[in-house]
């Protein structure tokens, strides 16, 4: 039996290899899936999906805050077999990322010709923590990064093969990340770079004919995938697209009134973020690819450098706002680059990259296994911490207060509740409104930002009959809740925050003593 099993091994090891990652990367992402809190974002894209799948007539509605719809037209049948609605569209999130890890081995292949790059690459996607924790996300940028990836693959194909049907699949990968993002267009801006994987001949008519085609190429490429954008004036409220980037974009004379500021400030971020949740080790074999390969393969190392490096710098450059996400897309390219070290044929220096690699997946999987059981134990770098775990963007307890309403609703199916949430739009009501879609009748509905009373909205629900509640951060409520006439039912505490105090979702009913009070 041993005899047997050794030679199939031998002859199946990369099959073998592969289906292990595969294994690998589903592991990480679907176990404890819904244990990191809603994020605002999460919860506007998954309620939009719910929303749009009851009303046919809405399935544009993203673009009413400027926002492409594809990731949530691809929500809508996953909202159909998963009962959880978070968990709906991270699975969304993390099918994307195995057509990511799957693009990026390919792309490895492509581009090497070496199948333990191919492989090496795929391991570094799918245990790396930054592609672990996106992945695991209910947000767009999961989907532009494998966009990105397989317009790369297609455009590569159709240029080196000088093939029409590559240059459509590229248009079409093209406008699938237009439909999904707007720095897709970094992609059809970056086509041209591919052009130097084209096989030139020699003799300017033999040249002119090759020029000519590969523009011929890129400009069906482009035709296509912007023509798939144009899709969107279909809906109303299109010309939100154009208007929602400039409050992310400054105008192109920012470079010369500001040239520095904020590129400084954010590259140390993306920097920052790249040795934390790359981790570090990524780095060490992105860089040691580089040097390993300038020579043999300065092609590969120039066009893959540009994919990388030329979005985070541009939008350190312009950017209004910048967090980890916006770079996820271009990650894919620096684990090629990582991965392209192992072409080195120097045993010595192959032993040390092998320890790197080693390194790496260690620590990573300690990130990812923290990531698994105890979020807030886990090494984010500040801005995300803060934005996924502290603040009111994080939603803990959103879930539990709304499993907590069903079951008053079930207790008395008579009765109707109402909540008013803080804010109206994002992580409340819309995390909130996510989890009641199938509970007609509560109704859960923002009614202000700040709150050192309760609402009149909220006064008017209880005094009609209606058990009502509150749903509020801690930072936003500044009231004496026994004097308002509001009983604490629960309090759901965020992570810690550097100076060891945490804000706290609070959830509040509204008792007749707060009629009374209003009417004193």
């Amino acid at each position: 039996m041993a005899k047997k099993l050794i030679p199939f091994l031998k002859n199946n090891w990369l099959y073998l290899t592969g289906a292990l990652l595969i294994l690998v990367l589903f592991f990480l992402r679907f176990y404890h899936l819904t244990i990191f809190p809603v994020f605002a974002d999460e919860a506007i894209y998954v309620r939009w999906a719910q929303v749009m799948r009851a009303e046919e007539t809405l399935r544009f509605l993203p673009l009413s805050d400027g926002k492409q719809p594809l990731f949530m037209w691809v929500l809508i049948p996953f909202l159909k077999f998963i009962r959880d609605p978070l968990a709906a569209g991270r699975t969304v999130s993390i099918l994307s990322g195995f057509g990511t890890m799957i693009g990026i081995s390919y792309l490895s292949y492509l581009l090497f010709k070496n199948k333990k790059v191919a492989l090496t690459a795929g391991l570094i996607y799918a245990v790396s923590p930054f592609s672990f924790f996106f992945d695991r996300m209910a947000l767009v940028d999961a989907v532009l990064a494998m966009f990105g990836v397989w317009t790369f693959i297609f455009t590569y194909l159709a240029f080196t093969k000088g093939r029409l049907d590559f240059a459509m699949f590229a248009g079409f990968t093209l406008g699938g990340a237009w439909l999904t993002k707007s720095p897709a267009l970094f992609f059809a801006i970056m086509i041209p770079t591919l052009w130097l994987f084209i096989n030139w001949a020699k003799g300017f008519k033999k040249n002119l004919f090759i020029f000519l085609k590969a523009l011929s190429l890129s400009l069906i490429i482009l035709a296509i995938g912007y023509g798939m954008f144009n899709i969107l004036r279909l809906g109303p409220n299109f010309h939100l697209i154009a208007s929602r980037n400039l409050d992310y974009v400054y105008p192109i004379n920012h470079f010369l009134v500001s040239p520095l500021d904020p590129l400084k400030p954010f590259l140390l971020a993306a920097w920052q973020w790249l040795v934390k949740m790359g981790p570090w080790p990524l780095l060490v074999l992105g860089l040691t690819g580089l040097l390993v390969n300038w020579k043999k393969n300065w092609k590969q190392m120039v066009v893959l450098t540009i994919w990388f490096l030329g979005p985070i710098i541009v939008q350190s450059e312009f950017a209004k706002v910048f967090t980890a996400r916006y770079i996820f897309f271009t990650l894919p390219f620096l684990i090629i680059i990582a991965a392209s070290a192992f072409l080195e044929e120097r045993k010595n220096v192959v032993k040390i990259l092998a320890l790197v690699l080693v390194f790496f997946v260690s620590q990573s999987l300690v990130f990812d296994y923290q990531l698994l059981v105890n979020p807030a134990k886990a090494n984010l770098p500040r801005s995300e911490r803060s934005g996924y775990l502290e603040e009111w963007t994080a939603g803990q307890g959103i879930k539990e207060t709304a499993d907590y309403l069903i079951q008053k609703q079930i207790s008395n199916p008579e009765e109707k509740i109402v909540i008013g949430t803080e804010g109206y739009f994002g992580t409340l009501p819309d995390g909130l409104q996510m989890y009641l879609e199938e509970s007609p009748q509560i109704t859960a509905i923002g009614v202000g930002l700040s709150f050192d009373n309760v609402p009149p909205q909220l006064l008017g629900s209880k005094r009609f009959g209606d058990r009502t509640y509150l749903l509020v951060n801690a930072s936003r409520f500044s009231g004496d809740s026994l004097y308002l006439g509001l009983t604490k039912v629960k309090e759901f505490p965020k992570a810690q925050k550097p100076d060891g105090t945490h804000d706290s979702l609070l959830l509040f009913e509204v008792t007749n003593e707060a009629l009374k009070n209003k009417a004193n």
